[in-house]
């Protein structure tokens, strides 16, 4: 085992940004939002004179405030709350939305910290967070926050399974920025890491470290795991190794069950010499686990987890892991969202990863 803590990073492609323009026409059907700019061409007015007209500003003389009420009217607009108030800075709260029906969601290290760096990027803007955890009975809140003008726009922290109702909202006109995976369809802006990219660097670090049996412990149901999960299907797949379906062992982020399925899975006593595990809390909790049965990290079994924790580096041997740019992350979703409210185009964020070298997985 080397000596020290020093520790080594490999970091992955530079980021990227990819934009995708709105549509140029009006389209009052429900998968196309119609948009005050629209508005504004049907009547040859500008946006500013549709937006005072419809907030029944004087300044607009009332034969033109009619016909651009009637025109909004005739197309279901209806004018969005929180957007208008963010544009003029009455409503100075931003909802923080975590995801997830295990209250141990919103208690997990990275969502509390990365809910820290949205905080302090908020903070430079004047603004404050109102924290909310949304479980899958109380989807309708998300808008409700919006539309009733108790916060401005929502930073959505994790997709779960929600995409669809995620993309629903966006169409609609809610100004939102996602935290999660990078999906083709997806309507609303998303900021996140390369995941996949994340899952071939720990998996290719295993490799290199010597493992030939590696384990995959995530829910590849989740948008994140999936992409992490082929990362690590490509990594294998280039050392010519075949993947063996036992050493996948799914759980749900936050679940407290946790160490319950990795009892499980240990009792089954496969061979494997190497663990990816998509979230440093699981890697931890393996790490235990193994210990308690006599099998020492890294000598018999090496681990790399997914985040990087501040626990991490503190656990005994410190956690191999990547890392995921929490600070470049709260500072873009903010942006993001702002743009979105401002009738940007919309945009999306990749942000680098970067794997973490440290004793877990050398020796």
């Amino acid at each position: 085992m080397p000596q020290g803590n020093r520790d080594k990073t490999r970091q992955a492609p530079t980021a990227l940004g990819t934009d995708e323009p709105q549509p140029g026409k009006a389209d009052p059907s429900p998968r196309s939002r119609v948009q005050m700019i629209d508005i504004a061409r049907m009547a040859g007015v500008s946006p500013s004179t549709v937006s005072r007209a419809l907030s029944g500003s004087s300044l607009i003389p009332e034969a033109t405030r009619e016909r651009i009420t009637e025109l909004a009217r005739s197309l279901n607009y209806k004018v969005n709350v929180g957007a208008a108030n963010l544009r003029k800075r009455d409503t100075p709260t931003v909802g923080v939305v975590v995801l997830g029906d295990s209250l141990q969601t919103i208690s997990d290290p990275f969502i509390l910290t990365l809910v820290g760096a949205v905080g302090d990027a908020l903070d430079e803007r004047d603004r404050s967070l109102l924290l909310a955890r949304l479980s899958t009975s109380r989807r309708s809140r998300m808008s409700a926050m919006v539309d009733s003008g108790q916060v401005a726009g929502l930073l959505v922290l994790g997709q779960l399974t929600w995409h669809e109702h995620l993309n629903d909202l966006a169409r609609r006109g809610v100004p939102m920025a996602v935290w999660g995976a990078h999906l083709p369809d997806a309507s609303y802006p998303v900021v996140g890491s390369d995941n996949a990219m994340g899952g071939y660097l720990a998996t290719r670090h295993l490799l290199e470290q010597g493992c030939r049996r590696i384990a995959f412990f995530g829910d590849t149901a989740h948008p994140e795991v999936r992409l992490r999960h082929e990362g690590y299907l490509r990594a294998l797949h280039e050392a010519g190794l075949q993947v063996d379906p036992r050493l996948h062992q799914s759980f749900l982020f936050g679940d407290s069950r946790i160490r319950e399925v990795i009892d499980g899975w240990l009792d089954q006593q496969l061979a494997f010499d190497g663990i990816f595990a998509s979230a440093d809390l699981a890697a931890i909790s393996l790490m235990s686990a193994l210990a308690e049965r006599g099998i020492q990290v890294p000598a018999h079994v090496k681990v790399v987890g997914y985040d990087d924790i501040q626990l991490a580096a503190h656990v005994q041997p410190a956690l191999t892991t990547v890392r995921q740019p929490t600070a470049q992350a709260g500072r873009a979703l903010v942006e993001l969202l702002f743009e979105t409210v401002e009738g940007h185009p919309r945009r999306s964020v990749l942000l680098p990863t970067e794997l973490i070298v440290r004793h877990s997985s050398t020796s």
